[in-house]
Formats: C-alpha cells, sequence, structure tokens
C-alpha cells in the first residue's frame, strides 16, 4: 500500500517498510540490506504475500528459496553489448505491423565507451589520433545509436568520449533514490548488460549483469523472474595498512571469495570495517564481483555514500531526500555499524589489516599474489629457461595501462600513480621503449583532478599520456605493440607480459600476442613500466638506476596515504565534475535516419538485420545423432566463446571482410552488429583448447569427425548444418566465466549447438545459454566427461527432451555411455524463453499474440 510522508521537507508517496514490517510481525533489522530494498520491489510488484515470506525467512538468516519478478529503475548499456540490443530490438519493429509496439518500458542509458582503441599511446597527441579513428571506423555504428535513440522512448545516448560506463554511472547517473513518473520514491536499482554493472552497490544502489537478450526481455516489460539466491555477510574489520592501495583490499578479497565458492550469490558487507573504506574503495570491491562469482555485492547506504554524491557534484536537495528516504526506509546504515548487524545464514570474516601489497596473475583475476611471488609465478607460468631475443626477454613488460573503471574510478589510486611518477621522473628514471603505455580514464574528471594537482606532466613524462576515455587495454583494445616488439615476439615465441589496473587478465585478453597478463593498482602499474619487467621483486630490487648513479627502489618512491588524503581534499570538488561532462564534436557531426523503422542495408559490415529474429529453435525438439563441435576443459571464459579483440587477417571472419572489399577490420566488439562475422569468429581464441584437435592443435580448429579433417570451426559446424546433425559442446568447470557477452551464446547458436554439457556454468552465460534456447546441462555428479568415459567422437542422442521441464533431468546417450544430466534451468521464465526457442522468438509470439487481440499483428 503507497503511503504518504514527509521527508526532506517535501511530500512523498513510497511503500514504506517500516509499516509493511510492523503489519507482518518481522523483525526489519534483521533483515540485511539487500533483502530490504527487494521487499520494497516485491511491494511495488503488487506482492505483499511474497515479501512477507521472504522477510520471514531472510530475518530468520535462512536462504529466500524463493522466485520473483524484479523490476529494476533503469537498464544500463555499454555500446559493444548495446548496440546488438538495440539490432535485436529494431529486427523485430521489422517484423510487426505496428513497430511502435517495440519500445521500452523503462528508461535505458546507452554509454558509448568500448569502441575506442589505443592505437596510438604515449605521445601528446594520442587521444586525438585514437578519438578519430574511433570515430572514422564507427561512423555506421554511431548512426545507428543516433537513430535508435530518436526512434525508441527513453533511450539516452552518453556519447564516446565522456567515460567508462561503469564510472559515468557512479559519477552521474546514480541517483540512490528513484522517482517514478507517477511521483513514487523507489531504491534506485539497475540491471545492466555488463558483468561489472555490480561496481554501483559500492553506492548502495542494488544492481547486476545479464546478457542483453534478458535485458531486451526486460525492456519491452517482460517480467524476469530470478530465483533470490542466499545472502552471504561478509564481515569487514580492522583498517588498512599504511601502503595498501584499494586495488590490493579487492584482490585478496577476490581470491578469498572465490575460495569461499559464493558464485551466483548475493554478497553484502557488514561489520566496523566499512566505516574504514572510501565510498571509491567499495566501488572498487563491488567491481569486482563477477571476478569472485557473486551476483552482486552490497554496501548499504550510510553517510560516505551521502559525501560522495555531494562531492561528485549532485544537488544538494536531491541528496538530502536520498538520506531522508533510506533513513525512513531503514536502508541507511549508521555511522560505526551502530544497531544491530543484519542476519545471514552465512559470514565470511574479513580482516582489512590483513591484506598486503598484491598483485593478481598471470591468467586469473583471482591469482593473488604478494609482491615478492611475482618472478616466481610467472617462471610457473613460463615453464622453461628465459629466452632473448633482440633485447627483448621473456617477461619483458610490454604493455604497461592505467586503465578500466576498477581503478580509474578511485582519487586515491590515480592520485598515488601520479605522485610515483613524480618522483620517478625527479629521480631520473625512465620507461624502456618496449613497453606501451597508455593512461585511459574513467572519466574527465581524472585527467581534470590530475592536471590541477600538477600530477599529470609527470605521468606523461613517462609515457603514461592520456589515450581516450573508454574501457581500451581492459577491453583488449590495447592496439598494436610498439614498433617491432610484435614481430620479435611472433618470431621467436616469447612470452611478454602486459601490467594493467584493471578487472581481467585472463591469456591473451589484453592483446593476442601477450599471454602473461598481471592485475595491479596504478601505481604499480609505473613501476613495473619502470622495471620494465615481471621477473623483478619490487620490494628488493631496484625500479632502476636515478640520475645520480644510485639504485633506486619502490619504497623510496611509494606515497603516503596522508598526502593522498591531502591532495583528494583539495582538488576534488563538485565543480570538477560538473564541468568535466563537454561535448564531443565528432560525435555532434554523425547524421542519422529517421523513422520508426531502421532501413537494413544487406551491404553493411557493421549492423545486419539478424539470423535468429523469427527463427525458433525450440529446445525440445528432438537432438539424435549429434556430434560434438568441442570438447573443452576448465575455466572456459566467454572470451574465449566470443571473439573479441582484433580480427586477424587470415581468420575466416577476416577472409570474409576482405572479400567484401574492407580493408579496415577494426575490431570483434565494434562488428557485433552483423552476426556473418561473428559467427565465423565464435571459438577462435588462440588459447583455446580443443581437445578433439589433440595436444598439437589451435584455438578456432576443431575436428570434423565424419570425414576426420582438422578444420576451422565455423567451417566444420558448416559441413555438419549440410548433413542436418546437431551439435552440442562438451566443457568443464566454470563454463562462460568473465565477460557478459550475449555472443558467446548467440555464436555457438549460429554454428548449430543445441546443448552445452558441462560440469559447472557461470551465472551470467548460463542465462544467456537459455535465453539462446540453447540447453545448459549439468554431467552428473561433478564428474567431468573424460571420467564418465566420453572422448567427444561419440554420436550424441538427448532424451527426454519433452518432458524436461517437468524432470528437470535430460538422459544423454554416446555411444556405450549413458548417464541422467541435470538441466541447469533455473526459473519459470527460463523455462517459458528455452522453450520457445530463446528470448526473441518468444518476444516475437507475444506481440504477435498482442496484435492479434487488437487487430494488428506480425508482418
Amino acid at each position: 500500500m503507497i503511503t504518504r510522508e514527509q521527508l526532506a521537507g517535501r511530500d512523498a508517496q513510497l511503500y514504506s517498510l517500516p509499516r509493511f514490517a510492523a503489519g507482518h510481525g518481522v523483525d526489519l533489522a534483521a533483515v540485511p540490506y539487500t533483502g530490504r530494498v527487494l521487499l520494497e520491489a516485491l511491494l511495488r510488484a503488487g506482492e505483499p504475500e511474497m515479501a512477507a515470506l521472504l522477510a520471514g525467512r531472510l530475518a530468520a538468516g535462512e536462504e529466500a528459496g524463493l522466485e520473483m519478478a524484479f523490476p529494476p529503475a533503469r537498464i544500463l548499456v555499454q555500446d559493444y553489448t548495446g548496440i546488438p540490443l538495440l539490432v535485436d530490438l529494431a529486427a523485430l519493429r521489422s517484423r510487426v505491423d505496428r513497430p511502435e509496439r517495440v519500445n521500452p518500458v523503462l528508461p535505458v542509458d546507452v554509454v558509448v565507451d568500448h569502441s575506442v582503441q589505443a592505437d596510438w599511446a604515449g605521445r601528446p597527441d594520442a587521444q586525438a589520433r585514437n578519438e578519430a579513428l574511433e570515430h572514422a571506423r564507427n561512423a555506421e555504428r554511431y548512426a545507428f545509436l543516433k537513430w535508435a535513440r530518436g526512434a525508441f522512448d527513453g533511450v539516452r545516448v552518453i556519447p564516446p568520449g565522456r567515460g567508462i560506463v561503469h564510472q559515468v554511472n557512479l559519477e552521474q547517473l546514480a541517483t540512490v533514490v528513484a522517482t517514478g513518473a507517477d511521483g513514487l520514491l523507489f531504491p534506485d536499482t539497475v540491471i545492466g548488460t555488463d558483468s561489472h554493472t555490480t561496481m554501483v552497490n559500492g553506492l548502495g544502489v542494488l544492481g547486476w549483469g545479464v546478457g542483453g537478450l534478458e535485458a531486451e526481455a526486460l525492456m519491452l516489460g517482460l517480467a524476469q523472474p530470478i530465483r533470490i539466491p542466499a545472502i552471504v555477510g561478509v564481515r569487514l574489520t580492522g583498517t588498512v595498512r599504511p601502503g595498501v592501495s584499494p586495488t590490493d583490499v579487492v584482490l585478496t578479497l577476490t581470491r578469498r571469495l572465490r575460495e569461499e565458492n559464493v558464485r551466483g550469490l548475493l554478497v553484502e558487507f557488514t561489520g566496523p570495517g566499512i566505516d574504514a573504506l572510501s565510498a571509491a574503495d567499495r566501488c572498487t570491491v563491488a567491481n569486482m564481483a563477477p571476478e569472485y562469482g557473486a551476483m552482486a555485492a552490497y554496501f548499504p547506504v550510510d553517510a560516505e555514500t551521502l559525501r560522495y554524491l555531494r562531492q561528485t557534484g549532485r544537488r544538494d536537495e536531491d541528496v538530502r531526500l536520498a538520506e531522508a528516504y533510506c533513513r525512513h526506509q531503514h536502508l541507511l546504515r549508521e555511522e560505526g555499524g551502530r544497531g544491530p548487524e543484519p542476519r545471514f545464514g552465512r559470514v565470511v570474516d574479513f580482516d582489512l589489516g590483513a591484506v598486503r601489497p598484491s598483485l593478481a596473475g598471470p591468467s586469473q583475476p583471482d591469482q593473488r599474489i604478494s609482491i615478492p611471488e611475482l618472478p616466481d609465478s610467472f617462471a610457473r607460468f613460463h615453464g622453461g629457461p628465459v629466452r632473448t631475443a633482440n633485447g627483448l626477454s621473456d617477461g619483458d613488460v610490454v604493455i604497461a595501462s592505467i586503465t578500466s573503471c576498477t581503478s580509474t574510478s578511485n582519487p586515491k589510486a590515480m592520485l598515488a600513480a601520479g605522485l610515483l611518477a613524480r618522483r620517478a621522473v625527479e629521480r631520473g628514471l625512465t620507461v624502456p621503449d618496449r613497453v606501451k603505455t597508455s593512461l585511459s580514464p574513467g572519466s574527465r574528471a581524472v585527467t581534470r583532478y590530475l592536471e590541477d594537482a600538477g600530477l599529470l606532466p609527470h605521468l606523461e613524462k613517462l609515457g603514461f599520456h592520456v589515450a581516450g576515455y573508454g574501457c581500451m587495454t581492459c577491453n583488449g583494445g590495447s592496439g598494436p605493440l610498439n614498433d617491432g616488439v610484435g614481430e620479435t615476439v611472433d618470431a621467436h615465441g616469447l612470452n611478454v607480459a602486459a601490467v594493467l589496473s584493471g578487472n581481467r587478465n585472463f591469456e591473451a585478453r589484453v592483446h593476442s600476442q601477450v599471454r602473461a597478463g598481471y592485475l595491479a593498482s596504478p601505481a604499480l602499474v609505473v613501476a613495473l613500466a619502470l622495471a620494465g619487467t615481471v621477473r623483478t621483486d619490487l620490494e628488493s630490487e631496484p625500479l632502476g638506476t636515478g640520475s645520480d648513479g644510485e639504485p633506486v627502489l619502490l619504497a623510496d618512491i611509494w606515497p603516503t596515504g596522508a598526502e593522498l588524503a591531502a591532495l583528494e581534499e583539495e582538488f576534488l570538488t563538485p565543480e570538477l565534475f560538473a564541468a568535466a561532462e563537454g561535448d564531443d564534436p565528432g560525435w555532434d557531426a554523425i547524421t542519422a535516419p529517421a523513422g520508426p523503422v531502421f532501413p537494413w542495408d544487406e551491404d553493411s559490415t557493421y549492423i545486419r538485420l539478424p539470423a535468429f529474429v523469427g527463427a525458433a529453435r525450440p529446445a525440445h525438439a528432438p537432438v539424435r545423432a549429434a556430434r560434438a563441435l568441442l570438447a573443452l576443459g576448465d575455466d572456459v571464459s566467454t572470451d574465449h566463446i566470443s571473439p573479441v579483440g582484433s580480427i586477424p587477417q587470415d581468420s575466416p571472419a577476416g577472409v570474409h571482410l576482405r572479400e567484401r572489399g574492407v580493408a579496415d577490420f577494426n575490431s570483434y566488439g565494434s562488428r557485433r552488429g552483423n552476426h556473418e562475422v561473428m559467427a565465423r569468429g565464435t571459438f577462435s581464441n588462440p588459447r583455446l583448447h580443443n581437445a578433439l584437435t589433440g595436444p598439437g592443435g589451435s584455438g578456432g580448429t576443431t575436428l570434423h569427425i565424419p570425414s576426420g579433417e582438422r578444420l576451422p570451426v565455423h567451417e566444420a559446424a558448416r559441413r555438419y548444418e549440410a548433413a542436418g546433425t546437431p551439435l552440442i559442446v562438451l566443457a568443464g568447470k566454470n563454463y562462460g566465466k568473465g565477460s557478459s557477452r550475449d555472443w558467446a551464446a548467440k555464436g555457438p547458436w549460429l554454428l548449430g549447438v543445441r546443448a552445452v554439457l558441462a560440469e559447472s556454468f557461470e551465472r551470467i552465460h548460463r542465462a544467456n545459454l537459455c535465453a539462446m534456447g540453447i540447453l545448459p546441462l549439468l554431467l552428473p555428479d561433478g564428474r567431468s566427461w573424460a571420467v564418465l568415459g566420453l572422448t567427444g567422437h561419440e554420436e550424441f542422442a538427448l532424451e527426454g527432451l519433452e518432458t524436461m521441464r517437468e524432470t528437470g533431468t535430460v538422459r544423454v546417450v554416446a555411444g556405450g555411455v549413458a548417464f541422467t544430466a541435470r538441466a541447469e534451468v533455473h526459473s519459470t521464465g527460463e523455462w517459458d524463453v528455452l522453450l520457445a526457442g530463446g528470448t526473441l522468438p518468444h518476444l516475437l509470439g507475444r506481440l504477435e499474440a498482442a496484435g492479434q487481440e487488437d487487430g494488428g499483428g506480425a508482418a
């Protein structure tokens, strides 16, 4: 029931949680804050009985065990995921008589941040050159975005050059408390099509990443039920030691929470240690939730949250309203955690005072190591003697990038890098020529405060010139290595390294020629750029020799916490953030078509009418005499499945583009609006190991079993299609970990994959498979496909598909092996979509039905 209250001097309408709790005998103080947000959402959705049931269970420290349709306040997307999403909606419009039926019912923000690449770096004009290339390469994509902005209601586009989606969300978009069109107040919540949407949880805004297909359904008003997972409390105690960075904290937490197996769960931070973390520190921790596998990682709203809102230029009346609303709704955590802590079914204790300077690598975000362990970690990864050629050696750093919203959103981390750079320059240290250095701030505000503090010139002196505003190196947009470096690496097979202040370091993600990747704080990125190698212990070995001929140790130039606090106090002001938005003349110059239906161009190599709209392949259709397209091991990421980074000239996708007269391939990410390119790049990562090709095989190839030929994956899939052979994929643990990429499910669908049999799935990718009508099946008892006796050469039959919704299982028969696999489908909504053949056929069916009811219909 909506109540009216006086909040911050104004009349307000809301669903009162205290009144609800009192009316149902619920101890609201015992309910985790995350649960309180979910309770309000249930009340807003007209589900008071379910809210009462959920409240009672959470207050008792029990698992929810319930399914709900979560109604977010808004949808947030970046251009790599947002353009395919809008392409799908445009395709739906092309298939119905009344295109206006396909229109978002929720506000949608599209932040253009993924397209800019670090083609140029380490020079004063790097940003101007990269942005000019960005507009030249992506004019067609940006024209489509401008069309979408005009054609769809409620779609807002944040132009290129503004910053990274999650940092823009923190500094500009997040409101903590949302106001509906009817004046109703409710918690600001967000669903994003990027896995690091979780970053905004650091401000008490509940949000998580989903696939674009799930977001499309939400945008069009199709409820997406979620099974509310367990809420795990992470109790923070102690304070961060001097010299320990926010990155050190999050890398240590990431490893710990991976060990605690919080995959797919809701994490909520509690305890007195919260007060030791700034809002920016909390957002750094929340950003990495996908790396420890959590659905979300929530920090309650408190006085520090409100301070951050004011610091970043929010209007005072809006901040006062947010405070009053959260206080009334018992969503405001009191300073020092006064009062009873919420009750959790499981609590993980974490002492901030135990954290030490850290890195993560060389190939996983949860591979936390201490600084002295760095050389040994590389030696184990490299597995052989150090080789040298043309002045370049194994373990040499060839990319050092301050990048990613994870770190660039944190002033403490960025100012530390600037101070360290100043002292390095003053001591006469330089960066080796082989190291490609770049600075990719998450917003223009970062550049402004580095300039105002007098630190940017020192970063530039070491080669850390601003290369652009976007994900860049963190997302694989690192551009070519410095002159001669790539050629030497290829010619001699060297195992070189990248160091970045990002959130993911899977093999070859940063650059296809760079296997080893280490995550580090911005200051450590500068330090390792100076050292020029990861075969060094920065605690005991010098960074280099100063101009006075003396060795310079990291400890000699490391900034203190007091210095950083003083700089932040002086230079981070609300006026700075307000002035940092600006315009983009390149964006303004782009012209776009008009009208409710997009004019598809069959000759376009960027924006194509997708093949999977209206092409239903119901999951319960028979699967007999199927073949394994690939047989994979553990930790296959979406980077392995969905193509990312540059498009090689001789790859199937490269050949396809060359045949169409394309000279500048741009990147796979920029081609996500073209299913022909993306299908040819699926499973093409050079670091993907496919057991069907044996130990000598390479990523991108597979065995076409009937002929015994080793072929590119796309060609093999086409042969199977011509023969009418359905396909499956065999996989191990954590299949689909990493970025939220629809194309990791769309690509396999285009190749003819009907099911994936794995030991376990990462949350978002599992949902994406369902959203494409691909059946995710769990191998029994945690056994691998090899232990079950499979080789991948068998013919497969999936039995019981017609009854799997009732049984939750499928019988798999392959040669002489037979077993029961569980369908990893988590909600009634997922079953509806899966059995319809995917989200788009399901949506189209609903649109057709609605059109027939009122006289319209499909085209």
